[in-house]
């Protein structure tokens, strides 16, 4: 079984940086304001479905509230001269045994480069782990991007139009 809560891994991204994937700490919280600060409209608009500029105490609390087991989150951080700052996050939330939410967001001037991707990746390494059979996902028709990362993830992919939203359904068997 693995310590998630000290889950750490390196990878190369796209554009030849490393990123660290590493465990959401409780101490991140002035870098996970400060990576919310750095993303756009857009993307906060495709992460929670509807204008945000800042997170109220309340969802602060609940973001760094894990427990890895019900709830568990990821970052992606680089170097950005002498310190690391977070870039990406990931997490999945149990919605029922067996089953649990998964959403992504990744600062701007970051994506493109396989944030997403090795975030989702490391997440299902957590979550076939802990014995999880699929990860579910909502996302906006217009979210491409996050789309796609489903789409490549490897495993068996159900997307479903649903009006205003998109329902995934992702099989962590192998």
């Amino acid at each position: 079984m693995l310590n998630t809560a000290k889950y750490s891994a390196v990878e190369v991204l796209r554009n030849g940086r490393k990123v660290e994937i590493r465990a959401l700490r409780i101490d991140d919280r002035a870098d996970l304001l400060d990576a919310v600060e750095r993303t756009g409209a857009q993307s906060l608009y495709r992460r929670f479905f509807g204008a945000k500029r800042d997170l109220s105490e309340k969802e602060i609390e609940f973001f760094l509230n894990i427990d890895f087991v019900n709830h568990v989150a990821l970052v992606a951080t680089v170097e950005e001269g002498s310190r690391a700052v977070i870039v990406g996050g990931g997490r999945y939330i149990m919605v029922r045994p067996g089953s649990a939410e998964v959403a992504f967001v990744v600062v701007d001037e970051y994506q493109g480069l396989g944030i997403g991707r090795a975030l989702m990746r490391h997440l299902v390494v957590i979550a076939r782990d802990a014995g999880l059979e699929e990860l579910v996902a909502e996302v906006l028709p217009d979210n491409m991007p996050m789309r796609k990362v489903f789409e490549k993830s490897g495993l068996g992919c159900n997307m479903k139009g649903d009006g205003p939203i998109v329902h995934v359904v992702l099989r962590l068997s192998e």
